[in-house]
Parts: structure tokens; C-alpha cells; sequence
């Protein structure tokens, strides 16, 4: 047994949160793209065969009331809200990531007002996070300019109506700083919208703390919904009566069955919400949230960095020189909850990894990205993937 070995073993054995593995459908595999789609919540599979079976089967219709169908968005948003450092009635559940994008920058727009016609975007941003951004452009009349999240607060200045930001960047697992950019838009007059695909369910977000006006976020990576789980969407309660959604459905009407030719926004952050919601990815979801359970978003932190920590030692350990370098940030107060290592021929060698068992992601061009879900992933399995990555890459 390495050295190495028998370090994983002890950190499995002092894991706090080592119980919560069992409370998921893995096998033998290692693990490591959770930040693409989380594992299957052992849960999920009764819970959605009762809806199916009981609440579609047999209430059918009864069931928009007697199972509390109309009310999961806000009801769900609410279990949601803990993970994100949000206070209750300030997230509704429902929609895609990029419909909430496109309802929260249009709405943070018109909320700034006429007198600032520049939207600043996140250069380095998920591509539809771009897209999404220069149509709300075109929408408003706005002006979309493309910035570096480092370089924010010098872009910032009294046109900007709003600024569009990922927590953790998709390719690299930066973290950028959310408390200090929020700040700094505040402190220009411009509202603050943040993408937190790649954070929520992997580090503390502190939306209520820090200011955050609206913000956005799949729930099929670390809160672990399913493959296309319905996003949230985030406003803060001080905005909530001027947040004019442009996408106002019957399902967000004060008055939904009411069927007035007028609308009239509900109260609240049910203004988020536009259609008649996918009940079953929606309940789904809630299952899945079972498993934060007695969780603190803190202790998964700790965990999500020593396990982070304890793969670039292994993989340094591992890894014949100079065959990868890591582009994840070193210090902890930058790093998200993945790291992502440079490597001529990425796509063919995780092509090698996933065959030998050892399961993480590739993006174009050259990037291999491991993400590390705390709640199922151990330092056994992280020992294991890099010494694979080691022996594929010898």
C-alpha cells in the first residue's frame, strides 16, 4: 500500500460526511463529473413512482391542490434557499437556466432604469450566458460589453445598468469573487446578476449577506435534480415589486385562474414564474433535496477543498512531468469545487480514463475537468483517479 493510499484511507475513516454515500445509486466507478450531472439520489426512483403512479394515476387533476402540485415552485425554491444564503420567499423554482438568465438581466435593466444603456457580461462566461446576454441587449436597446470578471470594477461606471457573472468559471473552477463584484456594482449604481451553475451545493454563496440582486442556477449539478432538472431564480426581497418579468405568464398572474385579459403580476418571487410547471422533474428535485438533510454547506466546503487539495497532491505524485498542468487557482478563497487539468490530446486520454473507470469530463480544446461532489465523492476514489491518470498518461 503507497503512502498515498493509506493517507485516503485515513481521510475516508475522519469524514464527517462519509455516511452520505450510501444515500446514492453508485457502483464502482469513480465519479468525478458532478459538475455536469449529479449522481442519482437513492430516493429519487419511489418517490417520482408514487407521483407517476398515485398522484398522476389516481388524483389526477386533485392533485394540483391535495399534492401540493401548484405551490412546489416556491415550495421547493424554499428548500433550495438555505444552500444559496437565502432567507425564505425570495426563490421560485421552474424554467430552464437560460430562460431565468434571460427573465433576471431583462428585469435588472428595467429596474436600473433609462439613464444607463451599457450591460457588462462575464467575457469568460458559458457561451449561453453570452448569447442570453446580447439578446437582453438588443431587447432593451442596451449596449453589451464583454469584461473579464477581474476587470469589473474598473468597467463599471455610471451607463451600467447591470452586470451578468459566474460564480465559478465552467472551465478552469475559478472562483470569483462574488461579496467584492457585487460591491463594486452596487457602488456604480448597477444591479448584480449571478450565474451559480457551478457553486450552489459546493460552496457558501451568501446571497442574502452579500447584496446579490437576482441570481440563477441549474440544479441537476451538485443539488443533484436529474438530467434537466428545472433552474431557480433568485430575487431579492427589496426587489421583488419592481422585478417586471419579460416573460409575465398565467403562472405568475396574482389572479392565475382569474383567466383576466390584464396582467397583473402575483406578489413576491412568484413573479419568476411564467408556465405551467414539469411536475415531475420538479418533484424529482425535491426528492433529491433529501440528502442535505442535517448538511451544513460549510462542511461540504471543508470537504470539497481537502478533496481538491489532496488531487493536485496525487496527481503530482502520479502524473509523469510535465503531462498536465492544472489551470484551477491554487489558493482556497479561488477555487470552486473542480479542477481542470491542462493535457495534449485531452479528449482521447478521458476517452482512456472512462474506460478504465474513472469517469470526469472534457472541454474543447485541450482541458480534462474532474469535479468533486463532497456529499458521494471520497479520497479513496480521488487516490484512484489520478493514479489511472498517472498509468494513462505514462
Amino acid at each position: 500500500m503507497s503512502d498515498l493510499t493509506a493517507r485516503a484511507e485515513e481521510l475516508d475513516a475522519a469524514d464527517e460526511l462519509a455516511a452520505k454515500r450510501a444515500e446514492f445509486v453508485l457502483d464502482d466507478v469513480v465519479y468525478l463529473d458532478g459538475n455536469s450531472l449529479g449522481a442519482l439520489p437513492a430516493v429519487v426512483p419511489g418517490r417520482v413512482a408514487d407521483v407517476v403512479s398515485r398522484q398522476w394515476g389516481e388524483l389526477r387533476i386533485r392533485s394540483w391542490e391535495e399534492s401540493g402540485w401548484w405551490t412546489a415552485p416556491e415550495r421547493i425554491g424554499d428548500r433550495i434557499a438555505p444552500l444559496l444564503g437565502a432567507a425564505p420567499g425570495q426563490v421560485v423554482v421552474g424554467d430552464s437556466t437560460s430562460v431565468n438568465i434571460f427573465k433576471a438581466l431583462v428585469a435588472a435593466v428595467r429596474m436600473a432604469g433609462d439613464g444607463r444603456d451599457e450591460i457588462l457580461v462575464d467575457a469568460t462566461t458559458f457561451p449561453t450566458d453570452g448569447y442570453i446576454a446580447a439578446s437582453a441587449a438588443r431587447l432593451t436597446g442596451r449596449t453589451l460589453r464583454p469584461v473579464a470578471p477581474a476587470e469589473v470594477p474598473d468597467a463599471l461606471g455610471d451607463r451600467t445598468a447591470a452586470v451578468l457573472l459566474n460564480h465559478v468559471d465552467y472551465r478552469t473552477g475559478r472562483l470569483h469573487d462574488l461579496p467584492a463584484l457585487t460591491a463594486a456594482a452596487h457602488r456604480a449604481g448597477a444591479l448584480a446578476v449571478w450565474d451559480l451553475c457551478h457553486s450552489a451545493g459546493a460552496l457558501p454563496v451568501g446571497l442574502d449577506e452579500h447584496g446579490v440582486d437576482l441570481a440563477v442556477g441549474c440544479t441537476y449539478k451538485y443539488l443533484n435534480g436529474g438530467p434537466g432538472s428545472p433552474a431557480y431564480l433568485y430575487v431579492r426581497a427589496e426587489h421583488q415589486d419592481r422585478f417586471d418579468s419579460p416573460l409575465p405568464g398565467w403562472n405568475s398572474h396574482a389572479e392565475p385562474f382569474g383567466m383576466r385579459p390584464e396582467y397583473e403580476p402575483a406578489p413576491g418571487a412568484l413573479r419568476g414564474r411564467v408556465g405551467t410547471p414539469d411536475i415531475l422533474s420538479l418533484l424529482a428535485l425535491e426528492a433529491a433535496l433529501d440528502v442535505w438533510d442535517g448538511v451544513s454547506v460549510e462542511a461540504v466546503r471543508a470537504k470539497s477543498l481537502a478533496l481538491t487539495d489532496f488531487f493536485l497532491e496525487c496527481v503530482s505524485a502520479y502524473v509523469p512531468s510535465g503531462r498536465v498542468e492544472s489551470v484551477t487557482p491554487v489558493p482556497h478563497a479561488e477555487r470552486g469545487s473542480q479542477v481542470a487539468l491542462r493535457c495534449a490530446d485531452a479528449g482521447e486520454v478521458m476517452k482512456r480514463l472512462i474506460g478504465r473507470g474513472v469517469v470526469g469530463d472534457f472541454r474543447a480544446p485541450d482541458v480534462l475537468r474532474f469535479g468533486f461532489t463532497p456529499l458521494y465523492v471520497g479520497f479513496a476514489d480521488v487516490e484512484r483517479a489520478a493514479r489511472v491518470l498517472g498509468e494513462v498518461l505514462d
